[in-house]
């Protein structure tokens, strides 16, 4: 079994640490562009976001594309989740919610689109947790995957002012070229794999770090939004993610 970077307990931990979990997801929400294309270029009818807790995208689907979407996560804090849906005001059954390991988990049933946001770089066999993903794909459905780009200036971030954060993070999953050749092992087709956003940078739990960092990591921000008026296009120094897209061969 794959190396995990991180466990059940860091999960329930990380979110019951949240206090702004109750978000509304709108129509410009991140990667809005490209899953609306995939969704348009595919009619895609169903979806399931892996590892999706609190189902930000799951949310997004359905409320924007009428996508019957799941999210499916080991960790799923139900009362969490039925604010977060009332506060985008669908249903408590709006989204069908899967509970589970991804390790040990079969489904007969498969969706015209698979989709992870920052889950792969948290184990150490990327194509192994790939193809996790594919296994749950119908024939010609879609992958996409996004993965934090810390390989740039906002992994420089993370490095000095958040090991712990960064150690939790397979840096070697975001090597685009890796990437590729994955997708082209697993045989998948119509791959694509690029950096993603023009510039930002993170810390979590940023208004528990001290004040001087804080301080610093805005002018970072603030000097990283200035240079991308003049370099208006992603970029392995600044872009904040990595996305991959491909198909299913049939």
């Amino acid at each position: 079994m794959p190396t995990h970077y991180t466990d059940r307990e860091f999960w329930i931990a990380y979110w019951r640490a949240k206090t702004d979990l109750l978000v509304s997801v709108d129509k410009n929400y991140t990667f809005h562009k490209p899953l609306a294309t995939i969704i348009k270029s595919h009619s895609i009818k169903t979806a399931i976001e892996l590892g999706g807790f609190p189902g930000y995208y799951a949310i997004f689907l359905k409320k924007y594309f009428n996508v019957s979407s799941s999210l499916f996560d080991f960790f799923v804090d139900r009362s969490i989740l039925s604010k977060v849906l009332k506060k985008n005001e669908l249903t408590q059954d709006a989204i069908e919610i899967i509970e589970a390991d991804l390790f040990n988990y079969y489904s007969e049933k498969k969706y015209d689109l698979v989709l992870s946001c920052g889950l792969i770089e948290h184990f150490d066999d990327t194509k192994d947790i790939i193809n996790r993903h594919i296994q749950l794909l119908n024939d010609r459905g879609v992958l996409f995957i996004s993965l934090p780009n810390f390989t740039g200036l906002n992994g420089w971030i993370q490095r000095k002012f958040d090991m712990y954060n960064f150690e939790k993070h397979n840096i070697r999953s975001m090597d685009l070229l890796l990437l590729k050749k994955i997708c082209h092992d697993l045989k998948l087709v119509d791959v694509k794999i690029e950096y993603y956003g023009k510039f930002t940078v993170w810390l979590e739990d940023v208004k528990k770090k001290p004040l001087m960092v804080r301080f610093f990591v805005k002018c970072i921000w603030f000097l990283g939004k200035s240079l991308v008026t003049l370099i208006p296009f992603e970029s392995k120094l600044l872009s904040p993610y990595i996305i991959l897209v491909a198909s299913k061969t049939s």
